[in-house]
């Protein structure tokens, strides 16, 4: 199919907020790409995901212009400059799409001037998911083993999903189940409430895994006093991710799911279960286990080690998380920023 070149789309507000009962959102599932083979894998994986849920897929490559050290610079000369930039770009995207092949999806395609972070964000306003790879040659996936991958998941407004390269293929005709890391926090709860959708919504529908981590605690808190009982913290935060698992399975009823706690460190978890995933989700925000990991330094790890796609949530209120209560036991410490 041939695509459609723009430039570039038109950018929402940050400070705004979008009303309640949005319609459907233009941009589907949004890749950025680079021209790296891991922007090509992202790419791959984003048309299939496009194509499993019905949305157009949107391919968007950004450039920034040099910043001269004089002021006294040609206009004439900035203006080639930016020309010949965004049609590098396009040159991109074209041959992206190529690589794509025959498709029944639309495919949309766009060149931006701008941060590539930024750019993406703008898009996330009205789109579905957003795509990108967790390295690449500095445009949109290099960034995202810097200080923006700390940034853009927190920012965007749509779920981010970052698939590494050699993880685009499918897993849909093996057992890998949707995995959800949860520590017990309100940005948990909505990682584990998009989990279930993501699980119900495959074909066939997968089984949900839900997992929680307790590092080593004399081996990482060596002033904490002998008297402390490893085993019944262990037991505790096992009693309160059944309990949350008894209040996903009340809303998701059909879906199987099963649960685990895991000894040792929450990321080290979360990139040995994305191995043999399907899916592996986490939130954005919380008490600094995996949702609060992607907001410090260990995102790198995330990002950098994930051996299969890892969908990032952002938080938003849900009307299912008001009964969460009832079922048990929870973590009751604020989230901390």
């Amino acid at each position: 199919m041939t695509a459609q070149f723009h430039d570039p789309v038109n950018k929402v507000n940050a400070d705004e907020q979008l009303p309640e009962n949005t319609p459907h959102k233009k941009h589907g599932v949004v890749v950025g790409v680079d021209g790296s083979k891991r922007s090509l894998a992202a790419a791959v994986w984003a048309l299939r995901e496009a194509a499993r849920i019905n949305e157009p897929l949107t391919l968007v490559s950004a450039y920034t212009l040099p910043i001269f050290p004089s002021v006294a610079v040609d206009a004439a000369t900035g203006g080639h400059e930016d020309s010949a930039l965004a049609q590098s770009c396009r040159q991109i995207l074209e041959a992206t799409t190529a690589e794509l092949g025959e498709t029944d999806v639309e495919i949309r395609t766009a060149v931006e001037m701008g941060d590539p972070a930024s750019v993406l964000v703008d898009y996330s306003y009205d789109a579905e998911l957003l795509v990108a790879g967790p390295r690449g040659r500095g445009g949109f996936l290099g960034l995202l083993v810097g200080s923006v991958s700390r940034g853009l998941p927190a920012r965007a407004q749509c779920p981010v999903v970052l698939v590494p390269r050699g993880a685009e293929a499918s897993r849909a005709g093996t057992n890998a189940p949707v995995v959800v890391a949860s520590d017990g926090s309100e940005q948990g709860r909505v990682a584990m409430l998009r989990a279930a959708e993501e699980a119900l919504r495959r074909v066939p529908t997968c089984r949900l895994r839900v997992i929680t981590a307790m590092a080593p605690v004399s081996s990482a808190v060596e002033w904490l006093p002998s008297t402390v009982d490893e085993r019944a913290m262990f037991d505790e935060l096992r009693d309160k991710i059944n309990a949350g698992v008894a209040w996903l399975q009340d809303h998701f009823p059909k879906l199987e799911i099963e649960s685990e706690v895991i000894d040792g460190v929450p990321v080290d978890a979360v990139v040995a279960e994305s191995e043999s995933a399907r899916l592996t989700v986490v939130g954005t925000r919380g008490l600094g286990g995996f949702t609060g990991a992607l907001l410090g330094s260990t995102s790198q790890g995330i990002a950098s080690h994930a051996r299969g796609p890892v969908m990032i949530v952002p938080y938003a209120d849900d009307p299912r998380l008001e009964d969460r209560a009832e079922y048990g036991p929870m973590i009751d410490q604020e989230p901390t920023e």
